[in-house]
């Protein structure tokens, strides 16, 4: 199944049309010294930028576009996604889907299909590959039709505007160990972010994985990552 940028953004624009009336805009924009991407750096630890606009319904319909620069000059990654969230007796739901652009590497482009949920502090989902225009070769690939990704988290609010969460995540391939390559891999965050108002907030971030150096996935390097992000939301 091969899934076109077209086709998924004239999807994602029609989403809650009977709900224009009560839908809004909002924009954010945000910068890291290390694009860390569960557990990998895509920037090859180098600083990125970002932004992106989102539009939502009252009804709980929304959709949105996002987009960093990556590792090599002019490189970038473009999100589209749209999806469905809401409350339930005090349990959050968000379901939805979300496609990977990559516009100078036309054969990495893939879309996840994603559902998450919240319970007081404790958050968790999955996300499951649903299209992917990533060759599947004899090769072991990465990010092809049926890889699987499920996390579990929790945050906490500390005093002074300051909170914490922590991420264990589990990113499996559904070509683990094609041709001897070990692909699947486990990661590891701790976020601890001050909120400074109409300035935005800063979060000071350590990463690291269970990958070692000579896996496909380590990106050069295995061992832990520290940066730093700001983010502000208009």
């Amino acid at each position: 199944m091969k899934m076109n940028k077209l086709a998924l953004a004239c999807g994602v624009a029609m989403l809650g049309l009977s709900s224009v009336a009560v839908a809004e805009v909002s924009m954010n924009i945000g910068a890291t010294s290390n694009y860390i991407f569960r557990g990998v750096t895509l920037s090859g630890d180098s600083a990125a930028i970002s932004g992106g606009v989102d539009w939502s319904a009252e009804s709980g319909l929304y959709a949105g576009a996002w987009a960093s620069n990556l590792a090599g000059a002019g490189d970038y990654e473009l999100d589209l996604y749209g999806g469905y969230s809401g409350e339930a007796v005090g349990f959050g739901y968000d379901v939805g889907l979300i496609y990977y652009t990559y516009p100078s590497d036309l054969d990495a482009d893939y879309a996840e299909l994603y559902g998450n949920g919240s319970w007081n502090f404790l958050t968790f989902g999955l996300a499951y590959t649903v299209s992917s225009d990533v060759d599947d070769t004899p090769a072991a690939e990465a990010f092809i039709d049926g890889d699987l990704y499920y996390y579990v988290g929790a945050s906490f609010d500390l005093e002074q505007d300051y909170s914490i969460a922590l991420t264990l995540g589990r990113q499996t391939f559904e070509d683990d160990g094609v041709g001897g390559a070990e692909l699947d891999y486990t990661h590891y965050q701790i976020d601890l972010t001050k909120s400074a108002g109409d300035f935005g907030d800063v979060t000071l971030s350590l990463s690291d994985t269970d990958l070692t150096d000579t896996d496909p996935n380590a990106g050069g390097d295995s061992d832990p990552r520290f940066f730093v992000s700001w983010s502000k939301g208009f």
